[in-house]
């Protein structure tokens, strides 16, 4: 919990009223993303992303498993997020295991779209290798390591570059199975398939102080906030998922003005997140 007197919030909330945050920021900007993959060796994939003083970790195992049988064409994404006791004061005993409950049950709101799978940010039919009877399970584990604000959309950030960093081995089915068996797998430890992210979306909160709502809030001024709205919006503008927190509520009109302005914000993070991994990824092989 941040503890600020009356003049500090009256500065937090009057600056935002005049679009000219404490940090010399507008309304609607980020801070500087920084990424690095391939993190965590024993990993499919891993990043850690760093906006301002927030540093996460996303990692993502892939395993062989059996589709659910509601859905027999699509694999399977676990997400579970953890929080150091070291990120935030606040975060040591039940704090931090009830946030992470938290940021793990939005990330699986914003990227997979509900219990239906509809909506899903990421394309689970893209992990099926036979239909009902063998599929990729992909394990998803985000850690927060330093927490300034806005841990959920950095955790969406690392998750995409985590996927991004993903090599997923070919597999080759033996043809000799009968259909009413399990079919033996033959996977490879030298060819891999590079995991595709291109629907995977980035998560944009907007967090309103007083009359208006602002992205990227930092520990300060998400003290000030009434309500905040995450929207995950992939790269062709398309609405992934939505989850809101805090407990004054929104009328329709707001949240879909909202909406809008993620949807705007959106463009610019999905490119700057792009290069960041871009970037990242030249590093990894050049060293």
């Amino acid at each position: 919990m941040v503890l600020l007197s009356l003049g500090e919030k009256n500065f937090i909330k009057g600056g935002i009223a005049q679009d000219l945050r404490t940090d010399g920021r507008k309304r609607l900007a980020y801070r500087h993303i920084n990424v690095e993959t391939g993190v965590i060796p024993q990993a499919s994939g891993s990043a850690r992303v760093t906006i301002g003083a927030t540093i996460v970790i996303a990692s993502v195992k892939a395993e062989l498993g059996k589709p659910h049988p509601s859905h027999p064409d699509k694999g399977k994404v676990s997400i579970f997020v953890d929080c150091s006791s070291t990120a935030e004061p606040t975060f040591e005993g039940r704090g931090s295991e009830e946030l992470a409950v938290e940021l793990s049950s939005a990330l699986k709101l914003c990227l997979l779209g509900g219990k239906s799978g509809a909506g899903a940010g990421i394309d689970l039919s893209s992990l099926s290798i036979i239909d009902g009877k063998v599929c990729w399970d992909l394990y998803i584990d985000g850690l927060v390591l330093s927490s300034d604000g806005n841990m959920l959309d950095a955790l969406g950030a690392a998750v995409k570059a985590a996927l991004s960093n993903t090599a997923i081995p070919k597999v080759q089915v033996s043809a000799d199975a009968s259909s009413d068996e399990q079919p033996e797998v033959d996977v490879s430890d030298e060819e891999f398939l590079q995991f595709d992210t291109t629907g995977v979306p980035v998560i944009v909160t907007l967090t309103k102080v007083g009359r208006h709502y602002i992205v990227d809030a930092t520990l300060e001024e998400e003290s000030q906030m009434s309500s905040a709205v995450s929207v995950s919006v992939n790269r062709h503008g398309r609405i992934c998922g939505l989850t809101k927190r805090g407990g004054a509520g929104l009328c329709a009109s707001t949240i879909m003005d909202m909406i809008s302005v993620a949807k705007h914000v959106s463009e610019q993070l999905i490119n700057e997140l792009d290069s960041a991994i871009a970037a990242a990824e030249a590093c990894d092989e050049d060293s």
